[in-house]
């Protein structure tokens, strides 16, 4: 088992619980795939250094999980087609 970190900014034009709901989406598509969700930080509100689809702000989350090393792979396929996810990036963290 591998350790990641996985770094979702999402949209801050939704209401908090839609947010919610994206970030659960994102934790059961982990769980779906073998993969152990350890921590979720929620760093909150957040200001971005250029525009990203004419927003000028988001709200970012960092998902730590243990899975497989085809986990992370599947999981972004998902991701990269879900509405209100602005960014995302995967990274296998170092033992």
């Amino acid at each position: 088992m591998n350790k990641y970190e996985l770094a979702v900014v999402v949209s801050a034009k939704i209401e908090d619980d839609a947010r919610t709901e994206v970030v659960e989406k994102v934790k059961g598509l982990i769980a779906r795939f073998g993969g152990n969700v350890t921590d979720v930080d929620e760093w909150g509100k957040r200001r971005f250094a250029y525009e990203i689809q004419k927003m000028k702000e988001g709200y970012y989350y960092f998902i730590h999980f243990e899975s497989e090393s085809n986990v992370p792979g599947e999981v972004e396929q998902r991701i990269r087609i879900m509405d209100n996810v602005l960014r995302y990036l995967c990274v296998r963290q170092e033992a």
